[in-house]
C-alpha cells in the first residue's frame, strides 16, 4: 500500500510567478519505495494570476480562499492533506535533492519524533547561495531547545521553520498555524518544540529565496510594536504548551 507525503504551499499572487521552479524541485525527488508525494497549493486570496502556475497534473491540488496570510492558507490546505506526514514548501522555495527523503528516513527511524527541519540556505538574486552559522549538530532536538535558543537570541531560532515536516496528526492537534500577521510558523515550530522531539538534518533542504516582494522583508514585518506582541504570544503558547505531551512522544 502507499504512503504519501503532502506538501503544502501557500501561494499569493505576487509569489506565483516562482511556483514553476518549486514545482521543477518536487518533481525532482526521489522517496523511498513505496511512498509518493502528493502538492496541495493554496491561493491566499482568490485571483485569475495563480492558477495559470499551477501544472495540471493528478497529484496537484488547487485551492483558493479567502485572503489571511500564509498560516491560514496553509491551514486550509490541510483539508486536503491526507498523508502521514505534512511538508512545508513555500511558493518561493525549491526543495534540495533528497530533501523528502532525508525527512522520511528520520522520522520513520524514531516514531517518538514528531516533526524534523533541515538547514536552510539563502538563494540570493544572483543565483548565489548563503547559510547560516550556529546550526545546531545532526541528530534529535530535544524538548525546549528549540524555545531555549530563541529566547536567547532576540527571538531567532537555529532551525528554520520554512524546511518543516511534521506529522499530520500531530499538526492537527496543535491547530495548524497561528492565527498572527506574520511569525506563524515560528509558532508552530516552538509549538512543536513544546510537546515533542524534533530531528535536525545538517544536509541543505531547502533553497530559501531572496527576493524584494517577500512578505518578511517588508517594513510591516519588523514593525517594533507588532514584534514584540507576535513574539509574546508565540513564547505564551509554547511555554503554556510545556506542560502536554504528544502522546507519540513516547513511542505508544
Amino acid at each position: 500500500m502507499t504512503r504519501h507525503i503532502t506538501v503544502v504551499t501557500a501561494v499569493h499572487a505576487p509569489s506565483a510567478r516562482f511556483l514553476p521552479e518549486a514545482w521543477a524541485s518536487l518533481r525532482a525527488q526521489e522517496l523511498p519505495g513505496g511512498w509518493e508525494w502528493r502538492w496541495v497549493v493554496q491561493e491566499d486570496g482568490r485571483t485569475d494570476e495563480v492558477r495559470p502556475y499551477v501544472p495540471d497534473n493528478p497529484r496537484v491540488t488547487f485551492r483558493q480562499g479567502r485572503p489571511g496570510g500564509p498560516g491560514v492558507a496553509r491551514t486550509m490546505a490541510l483539508a486536503h492533506a491526507h498523508g502521514t506526514y505534512v511538508r512545508i514548501l513555500d511558493a518561493d522555495d525549491q526543495l534540495t535533492p533528497g530533501a523528502l527523503a532525508r525527512d522520511l528516513a528520520a522520522l520513520e527511524a524514531d516514531p517518538a519524533l514528531g516533526w524534523a527541519v533541515s538547514r536552510a540556505l539563502d538563494r540570493l538574486p544572483d543565483g548565489s547561495t548563503a547559510g547560516f552559522p550556529g546550526d545546531p549538530a545532526e541528530g534529535p532536538l530535544d524538548r525546549g531547545a528549540v524555545l531555549a535558543h530563541w529566547a536567547a537570541h532576540d527571538f531567532l531560532a537555529q532551525v528554520h521553520p520554512a524546511t518543516l515536516c511534521v506529522r499530520r496528526e500531530l499538526l492537527l492537534a496543535l491547530g495548524g498555524w497561528m492565527a498572527l500577521p506574520a511569525s506563524e510558523d515560528t509558532g508552530l515550530l516552538l509549538a512543536l518544540d513544546a510537546v515533542s522531539r524534533g530531528w535536525f538534518t545538517a544536509e541543505p533542504g531547502l533553497l530559501y529565496r531572496k527576493w524584494e516582494g517577500q512578505v518578511t522583508g517588508q517594513p510591516a514585518h519588523v514593525d517594533p510594536a507588532e514584534r514584540t506582541a507576535r513574539m509574546a504570544v508565540v513564547e505564551a503558547r509554547a511555554r503554556a504548551l510545556a506542560g502536554w505531551r504528544w502522546p507519540g512522544a513516547d513511542g505508544s
